[in-house]
């Protein structure tokens, strides 16, 4: 029998809309390769199913037809990125035409927010206008599309919940933004549990968290004061893909009330796999990655360049495997490559399993390996459960 470790529940169908299309999967496949795979796995404790990303009340629609209870909105196509950049009289421009998107303007204006850490939030005039501009039209849409999941699921007898992400996004989301949203959506009748801010610090696909730790968690004490006087609420952390860094500062500021998504890992250990014990398909994997990347990499926020990675040829199987998959800080010194291969194969993942030979090819190791699987995936979700239960 299987259990939950340190209070930790798993979410094992999980899968953003952006990411099926990429894979050519369907929400049904999705829940069914997951629940077979817990079954199988000999899980017997409570699991949750993630709809990620959710844009549009189609997506909400086919998501929970199969069975997803955990709705992910994510509003980013209407926020402004360029808000945080505007001077006063470009800000006053702006927010003279989004002011019709945030009646809830003139209620913030003015007012002053104690939190539980000692920090004050001032709602000022500016951070209200450059609130409304930024997240103006997002917050009408995810209050939009929470009152449709809403409505689906209580037509449907089913229970549910919400998670907002604002988190794709330039600049870090303020306090004031953050307040101000949250106090919207649970305003607005939002079964709202969990919420993804866009943190301080760069959190960038399949590596660990680049950034002042100390400082994030300083930031971190914050957004959780303000989930706890307005929810409470969990603080979501989008691409949690390797953050261990990070993680003991999350779980000591929430008190172990988060959300970690580490989505995509599970394919590139499986890729470590394949470079144990078929070198020359791995070494194909890296090929076509680097030649798909400058494409791939479009609605990802990475650094890496390909410039940045040697493509392999004169690397024997080992150090192959470190240059493009390792992640953690015992990587081999001297190496220096690890991060920028790890994202290139990471953000490749979609064309490489849908490619007619490569994905079979996959798969067929994988098959043919279970316990060479089992073996890299058990080390690697060990160090993620390690590093939160560190800080609970």
């Amino acid at each position: 029998m299987k259990r939950s470790a340190n209070g930790i529940e798993p979410i094992f169908p999980q899968q953003s809309i952006r990411e099926m299309t990429r894979t050519q999967r369907t929400a049904q496949q999705v829940m069914d390769d997951a629940m077979n795979g817990a079954r199988e796995a000999g899980w017997t404790g409570r699991i949750g199913a993630d709809a990620d990303h959710l844009k549009t009340p189609d997506d909400v629609n086919v998501t929970q037809a199969v069975g997803f209870t955990f709705f992910t909105i994510d509003p980013s196509d209407d926020v402004d990125q360029k808000a945080d950049d505007y001077d006063e009289s470009t800000l006053r421009e702006k927010f003279s035409s989004a002011k019709e998107t945030a009646p809830w303007y003139d209620s913030y204006l003015g007012k002053s927010v104690g939190l539980s850490t000692g920090a004050k939030i001032e709602l000022t005039e500016e951070a209200c206008m450059r609130a409304a501009v930024k997240y103006g039209p997002a917050i009408s849409r995810a209050l939009s599309l929470g009152d449709h999941i809403r409505s689906v699921n209580e037509s449907a007898g089913t229970d549910y919940e919400i998670e907002l992400s604002v988190d794709e996004t330039d600049q870090p989301t303020t306090l004031a933004e953050h307040y101000i949203i949250a106090d919207q959506c649970i305003g607005g009748g939002m079964k709202l549990v969990s919420l993804a801010p866009r943190f301080i610090g760069e959190l960038e696909k399949g590596v660990d968290y680049k950034g002042d730790v100390g400082a994030l968690e300083a930031s971190l004490n914050d957004h959780a004061a303000i989930a706890e006087l307005i929810g409470p609420y969990k603080l979501s952390l989008h691409s949690g893909s390797d953050k261990v860094s990070m993680y003991p500062a999350l779980a000591r500021a929430t008190k172990g009330r988060f959300h970690v998504k580490t989505a995509g890992t599970s394919y590139l250990e499986a890729l470590r796999v394949v470079a144990r014990h078929d070198e020359a398909l791995f070494r194909r994997i890296v090929q076509f990655g680097r030649e798909r990347y400058p494409v791939d990499k479009a609605t990802y926020h990475v650094s890496a360049t390909n410039e940045a990675v040697p493509p392999g040829d004169d690397l024997d199987a080992k150090k192959l495997e470190q240059v493009y998959l390792e992640c953690w800080a015992d990587v081999p010194k001297g190496l220096g490559f690890a991060e920028p291969g790890r994202q290139i194969l990471h953000c490749t993942f979609g064309s490489t399993l849908t490619d007619p030979e490569l994905g079979p090819a996959v798969r067929s190791v994988l098959e043919s390996h279970p316990d060479t699987y089992t073996e890299v995936l058990a080390d690697h979700f060990s160090r993620h459960l390690e590093a939160l239960a560190e800080g609970m």
